[in-house]
């Protein structure tokens, strides 16, 4: 061998040595680096050689505790243990390494454990919209009642801006007797920043810290002040105070207030800077049921996993047992099927749809065509609508966008740009960062233009430069008249507010949708609800864009998202709550559904704004909230704790999974239904399977009357082409309130279809119309 080669497999060996040596070391940092692990414990497993379950939960963390041999045995455990959960949940939150956690799951009296996961924000016309504006003062839903002020909401959110007018507590009665809450203090926020409006305030961080390090306190308040504006516009949605001449930069002009005024608030922050994280907010949602709210608003999600591996879904299962609604976010990953979080039966899952309100502007081309889009600029910066400006697109108006047209920091050219209106558009950077963009290069406007993955969905922002939002078929136009016009100039115009809007509402483009791939037989979302362009309180730390570089200080601000869509419904849940004190959350959300309205201000089925067609129960759910009709249901399908598990008991789990939602109770499987499907879940979702051979298939409900003692229901149901759909019996006859009576709807399939079919069930009695939605699904053989 030559001395060349030698010197080669030299270095090679010294190569390889070396990035075994980094393989294993890195491999050895990975096995032993501390994460946050949620630790789910059997509370009834606790040996008697222990006083309290504290004690017992820090003994199994420290039993499996690596120790180094210059580590002092005191103390180590406590470090690690940074929750304990006591009442939806029993257990910890822990930083294990991967080999400690591994060795704690096989521990006596250890259900499951969760490594930790970081979830997202998923980001006042309404009233008006929804029906709930008072006309006069004996008939209006808000009329005030002392009853209204029982019910509290708790939000789990990014804190709240206690100063905004949204929570005036003038004219409130005293806090609530059965309210054990805390007003915890920190910089910028001390008690008397609580009242009889925000009854409480708490802050939960010890899980965010351990995943990304200690919170800035000068750059970031470390209390339940909220800085970033999301929490003071959810809690304000939810239960704000009236505000009269409420606006933002003078759109919008008019009284914003709460869905449920007289209701309160718990403020629980569990998100900062950089995320939220599942041991917080298991942490809030424990600590919200020991405090005592009737509701709690959740606008955030993380992905999609069975309902034995979601700490949030366990939570929130813990929350429904003692009484608690859960309303959460559907998340905004549409228009994309399958897209849906927070997807559990006991869950209330809220999508997103528009109002009858509108922000018009228009993009008047130089070649006289004018379009209109929508904007909520108002600056400094204004185009003269009597002269033209040049545009320029630095994209080529293919179907997907071309990088360099999007807009992005550091893609856009001085030279090309300055004094030009550009044409930007949509995805990966928020769309006020790309007016600022424009704005940095010299730009003088923007037209803010539409994708595929966005269709004719217009949402108003508040940009920093003159801009207008415009749909994806006009905004294809408007690029080729500026790549194939060598002169193509525009101008752009700011019309103010408009309302009467038609049609409204359409689902937004943006909500996620179905179907729940967890359980095909639970139709997600529940509903949908106003969740673009609503006008609620914002923080005073940060300008309406969001953005650092807007100084700009408003009391109101307009977001968009399912985030908002879900404190309607949650304050709409305070409403029923309070009229209905002994309604279940079943109950509760089964009004919500069984009174929502499927047709649009035309009469029309409700439209999919990513598409030129009628949206379907996987994007609406049951339809849009009336909650006028929702106080008043006539018939509801309501669900106690046992029926959720016995729905559990189909899934499939483990007895140890299962021990997971039944914790320390008696509660076992007692096989009381025939399927999944047989759950009295308000919406009706069948599943044929791949076998051709099941053709008939057969599900039970059961309804309670809250209406007229004595009153009839007559079924109707819509016909399919796919099924026979038979209902047994088709008259129900109650003869006292709260009477339950039962029916089964049978489906005979005389042709499979290849995609699903979709219909309803609606009972009558005269008054009420008590609707269901129905989904067949085939699924395809094998």
């Amino acid at each position: 061998m030559k001395m060349a080669d030698q010197n080669q497999v030299k270095w090679l060996v010294l190569i390889l040595t070396n990035c075994l040596f980094f393989s294993i070391a890195f491999s050895a940092k990975t096995q032993f680096a501390h994460k946050t692990y949620i630790v789910q414990m059997d509370k009834s497993a606790k040996p008697e050689s222990f006083t309290n379950h504290l004690d017992w939960y820090s003994s199994k963390v420290n039993s499996i505790v690596f120790k180094p041999e210059n580590e002092e045995d005191g103390g180590h455990d406590q470090e690690r243990v940074i929750y304990t959960y006591q009442n939806a949940f029993h257990g910890v939150a822990a930083r294990l390494s991967e080999e400690e956690a591994e060795r704690l799951q096989e521990q006596d009296g250890v259900l499951a454990i969760f490594p930790d996961t970081k979830y997202q924000l998923h980001t006042t016309r309404s009233p008006l919209f929804l029906g709930l504006e008072p006309h006069d003062s004996t008939t209006n839903v808000w009329s005030q009642r002392v009853t209204d002020h029982d019910v509290i909401v708790g939000v789990l959110d990014t804190g709240v801006w206690p100063e905004s007018q949204s929570f005036n507590d003038t004219g409130m009665s005293p806090v609530p007797a059965h309210w054990k809450g805390a007003c915890e203090t920190g910089r910028g926020f001390s008690k008397h920043n609580c009242n009889k409006k925000i009854v409480g305030a708490r802050i939960f961080y010890q899980g965010y810290e351990a995943a990304t390090g200690k919170i800035n306190e000068q750059t970031e308040f470390k209390s339940p002040r909220d800085q970033d504006g999301h929490g003071t516009h959810t809690a304000a949605t939810v239960a704000g105070s009236p505000v009269r001449g409420a606006n933002l930069l003078g759109y919008a002009h008019g009284t914003a207030r709460g869905m449920a005024p007289g209701a309160r608030i718990a403020a629980y922050k569990v998100c900062w800077v950089g995320g939220c994280f599942s041991s917080d907010i298991l942490s809030a949602v424990d600590k919200a049921v020991a405090d005592g709210v009737n509701v709690l608003s959740i606008s955030l999600g993380g992905g999609v996993s069975a309902y034995y591996r979601d700490s949030l879904s366990i939570a929130a299962f813990g929350a429904m047992e003692m009484g608690v609604f859960v309303s959460c976010s559907a998340g905004n990953g549409g228009p994309d099927p399958v897209s849906l979080t927070n997807v559990s039966p006991w869950i209330t899952t809220v999508g997103a749809s528009t109002m009858d309100r509108d922000f018009p502007s228009t993009v008047k081309l130089g070649n006289g065509r004018t379009v209109t889009g929508v904007s909520l600029y108002k600056g400094r910066m204004m185009l003269s609508i009597n002269k033209q400006y040049p545009v320029v697109y630095m994209g080529n108006n293919s179907t997907s966008p071309d990088p360099s047209s999007l807009c992005l920091e550091g893609t856009l050219d001085r030279r090309v740009v300055a004094g030009k209106i550009v044409i930007c558009d949509r995805g990966i950077s928020p769309r006020v960062q790309k007016g600022q963009v424009v704005k940095d290069a010299g730009g003088v406007g923007m037209i803010l233009a539409n994708t595929a993955a966005n269709g004719e969905e217009l949402v108003a922002d508040c940009h920093l430069v003159p801009a207008v939002a415009v749909g994806e078929t006009e905004a294809k136009a408007i690029k080729h008249y500026a790549l194939t016009s060598p002169r193509a100039t525009a101008t752009l115009a700011f019309l103010g507010t408009r309302t009467g809007v038609r049609p409204s509402p359409v689902v937004a483009a943006f909500s996620s949708r179905g179907p729940n791939v967890v359980s095909l037989e639970i139709l997600k979302p529940d509903v949908v609800a106003p969740g673009v362009n609503i006008l609620a309180a914002w923080t005073g730390a940060l300008g309406p864009s969001s953005l650092p570089t807007d100084n700009r200080k408003v009391k109101f601000n307009m977001l968009s998202g399912t985030s908002m869509s879900c404190p309607h419904v949650s304050g709409i849940a305070a409403l029923l709550k309070a009229r209905h004190p002994e309604w279940s959350p079943a109950a509760i959300k089964s009004a919500l559904m069984t009174t929502a309205y499927i047709h649009d201000n035309t009469h029309k089925p409700l439209q999919d704004a990513s598409a030129a067609e009628a949206s379907t129960p996987y994007d609406h759910g049951a339809g849009h909230i009336n909650p006028r009709r929702a106080l008043d249901p006539g018939l509801v399908y309501d669900i106690e704790a046992q029926d959720y598990l016995e729905f559990l008991c189909t899934q499939r789990l483990t007895p140890m999974q299962l021990k997971v939602f039944t914790k320390d109770s008696n509660r076992s499987c007692k096989h009381s239904l025939a399927s999944p499907g047989d759950l009295n879940y308000p919406a009706i979702s069948v599943v044929f399977p791949e076998r051709t051979n099941v053709s008939l298939l057969t599900l039970h409900r059961t309804v309670t009357n809250v209406g007229p003692p004595v009153s009839n229901y007559h079924a109707i149901v819509s016909p399919f082409k796919g099924a026979y759909v038979q209902v047994e019996p088709r008259t129900l006859k109650f003869t006292r309130a709260n009477q339950k009576l039962s029916y089964k709807i049978t489906f005979t399939t005389k042709s499979r279809q290849a995609t699903p079919e979709f219909g309803g069930l609606v009972w009558k009695d005269g008054v009420h119309r008590v609707r269901s939605p129905i989904v067949i699904v085939w699924l395809p053989p094998l």
